[in-house]
């Protein structure tokens, strides 16, 4: 499947918006990459809302098909589109992965998945774009659990948001709820996205 494999760093330096959520990408050069990164730019109209899609694509790791394919599905719920939207984002399996302390990141939490290493209501689940409903049950393989990284990035949880329960004795993840819109990239003006394709 097509997506972004180059740097994120960099990306993250184009965007002004840190992908992994962490901040590092930004912390020593908060300016856009390459020999004119630090010149001031003023962005159209449609240069926002350009740039806020592509701040969120790449925050989930999606490529434009999957994303636009999300975007409408969104469409259909109801409510307010552009947080419904966020929601079904959040609804990833390889996003639960990493919201849940599995994964360190969403890319290694995709990767996680991908090699078979997550079970979704003790099933193998080896689709990343899964969509976990309320209620369901992320854990690991039984050979999965002695990984060192995975012991390692559960033990670096510094937090985790309030939808998703974790069991400490069985390292297993609940999806207990839809987030709210504040628990979700605050940061992040959805509606600039919902202007973008709704044109």
């Amino acid at each position: 499947m097509s997506r972004y494999r180059g740097s994120t760093w960099k990306k993250s330096r184009r965007l002004g918006h840190s992908i992994s959520e962490t901040g590092k990408e930004l912390n020593r050069r908060p300016y856009a990459p390459g020999q004119h990164g630090q010149r001031r730019r003023k962005l159209s109209e449609y240069g926002l809302q350009l740039q806020e899609k592509q701040r969120v694509r790449y925050t989930y790791g999606m490529n434009e098909k999957q994303f636009r394919k999300t975007f409408n599905e969104a469409k259909k719920m109801e409510g307010k589109q552009g947080a419904n939207f966020l929601f079904l984002l959040e609804s990833r399996l390889d996003n639960l992965v990493y919201r849940a302390g599995f994964a360190r990141t969403r890319q290694q939490g995709r990767q996680f998945v991908n090699h078979g290493h997550i079970l979704l209501n003790g099933r193998k689940a080896s689709i990343p774009s899964i969509r976990v409903k309320p209620g369901q049950v992320i854990s690991l393989k039984e050979r999965s659990k002695d990984m060192a990284f995975i012991k390692e990035n559960l033990e670096n949880v510094a937090s985790r948001p309030d939808f998703i329960a974790f069991d400490e004795d069985k390292n297993e993840a609940t999806y207990g709820r839809l987030p709210e819109r504040d628990e979700i990239l605050p940061e992040i003006k959805e509606n600039l996205i919902v202007e973008l394709y709704n044109k």
